[in-house]
């Protein structure tokens, strides 16, 4: 499978990179994929959640009325989840929403999103954006050549570049990342992948 190059006016380049049918054009396995971004999701989740039971609420321990001849139920304390200020039965507790997923699992779902875009015309590679100094009108002007104004994009790139980085920050939708730092679910989130030249022969190397 080839794919033309494109430079940051949105032109042609004429040169076309060659993209690994093991990578890029496999048949996506959706269960894989769930799995993903179902741990992607759960790692983001702090669980840091709580809420005092019983044991935990600050109220006098004393038996508020006596056992019988009330007419009402026996109750023992004013902490008792039944009254108003008492604690919360089961109430959530922190915990650790993190699950081991096998490293087979993970590349297997990674290479499926990469085909399901580039199955989908999802996939743009573009010539590395060379840019001397962060500016958010050059990147814009960039997002505007491609025709991904208004769209979420994923730039991926072979190794940092802070002036891309910087220029990108206040153009909403849009996100660059590096090729160890791409995931599943951030792949399928953006409605389109932009690859730099570098970044292709990273990726296939990685997941190959």
């Amino acid at each position: 499978m080839e794919v033309a190059v494109k430079n940051s006016q949105g032109q042609d380049t004429g040169r076309k990179v060659s993209l690994n049918e093991a990578v890029f054009g496999v048949e996506p396995n959706k269960h894989a994929i769930y799995l993903d971004v179902k741990q992607y999701l759960a790692n983001q989740r702090q669980g840091t959640h709580k809420s005092k039971e019983r044991a935990e609420i600050t109220g006098s321990t004393r038996k508020i009325k006596r056992q019988k001849g009330t007419g009402t139920a026996r109750a023992g304390s004013i902490k008792s989840p039944l009254f108003k200020g008492g604690g919360r039965v089961f109430g959530p507790s922190p915990r650790d929403y993190s699950f081991k997923l096998n490293k087979k699992v993970k590349r297997l779902a990674r290479i499926s999103a990469l085909s399901e875009k580039a199955k989908n015309e999802g996939l743009i590679v573009l010539e590395t954006p060379n840019m001397e100094s962060p500016k958010t009108k050059d990147f814009v002007g960039m997002m505007k050549a491609l025709g991904l104004e208004g769209k979420k994009s994923l730039i991926v790139v072979d190794e940092p570049n802070k002036n891309l980085y910087l220029s990108s920050r206040n153009f909403q939708g849009a996100n660059v990342v590096t090729v160890s730092e791409l995931s599943t679910y951030g792949i399928l989130n953006a409605n389109s992948l932009i690859l730099s030249e570098g970044s292709v022969e990273k990726i296939q190397t990685l997941l190959s």
